[in-house]
């Protein structure tokens, strides 16, 4: 009878990703590349974006809209590619630096506490409460205090990231770990399955899912705490031009930035996405 069970539980790893991915929404248009299929949807979205493009410049042409109200969207094309290497490029690699530094730090602790907090649930009502003051502050808040601490580099920035990242990491993951079958925790530690083989084997496998959901929430949140931190707390990346560009009223170089940090987010999104269909699929 054990013997029945373990052949009908155990996930097949091989198996190829089906339709279901982690995220809002089954971007099929951005991630199914292979195929006909693919290929009409993806079509389908550039149709889409050039509709919109389009009529946003008809429209600005007919009101005769001043560029510093509104910049056209052939504008900011031509600034995206005569000005990409001398304006744009030192600044999005700061805020990619800054972005990535921060989501490795908060992402790692976040998970860790994920996993304690499944293996030691009753640490989770003393931990709690610090954690939903973290997801409900907005992190940009504390720039200034974190410059005082650790000056003007970029470690205010690198810390404001990873504590509006991690939070999410964890919160996600927690909750995939403690959607495991009982079950199977039962089945696995009647084995003789160690704490960590049932959380290694078991647990982490089926929780997959929802910590790629967490990783791409906290990618998001750290994406926005790291250009707002540029913002309030200078440095030399994305939200710095921002607010530079604006001051000169250079409407056109805005919102050029502003497709960099667009590109950017939609870049998180579709990456985890893929991830997703490639290593978490296989429970659907």
């Amino acid at each position: 009878m054990a013997t029945q069970i373990l052949d009908q539980g155990v996930p097949d790893f091989e198996k190829k990703a089906t339709d279901q991915a982690a995220g809002a929404s089954n971007m099929s248009a951005i991630v199914n590349i292979p195929g006909a299929k693919g290929i009409k949807e993806i079509a389908q979205v550039i149709a889409l974006a050039i509709l919109v493009v389009g009529g946003v410049e008809l429209l600005l042409v007919l009101t005769n809209t001043p560029e510093y109200v509104f910049p056209r969207p052939s504008a900011i094309g031509v600034s995206l590619v005569q000005d990409f290497g001398p304006l744009y490029l030192a600044p999005l690699l700061v805020t990619m630096q800054t972005f990535f530094y921060g989501l490795a730090i908060g992402s790692s602790i976040g998970l860790t506490l994920a996993a304690v907090l499944t293996l030691k649930p009753s640490l989770e009502k003393l931990i709690a409460p610090y954690i939903i003051i973290m997801v409900t502050t907005p992190m940009i808040a504390l720039v200034p205090f974190l410059m005082l601490q650790f000056g003007f580099g970029i470690e205010p920035r690198v810390f404001a990231v990873a504590l509006a990242s991690g939070p999410m990491v964890m919160l996600n993951s927690a909750t995939g770990f403690k959607q495991t079958s009982g079950a199977l925790i039962a089945l696995g530690a009647s084995y003789g399955a160690t704490t960590f083989q049932m959380f290694w084997k078991i647990r982490f496998p089926l929780a997959l899912r929802m910590i790629i959901v967490g990783f791409m929430v906290g990618s998001i949140f750290g994406l926005l705490t790291a250009v707002g931190a540029e913002m309030v707390g200078g440095g030399s990346g994305l939200g710095n031009r921002l607010v530079y560009f604006s001051a000169l009223i250079e409407m056109p170089k805005f919102g050029a930035v502003l497709v960099l940090i667009a590109a950017f987010g939609v870049s998180i999104y579709t990456i985890f996405t893929l991830i997703s269909k490639k290593w978490a699929s296989w429970e659907a």
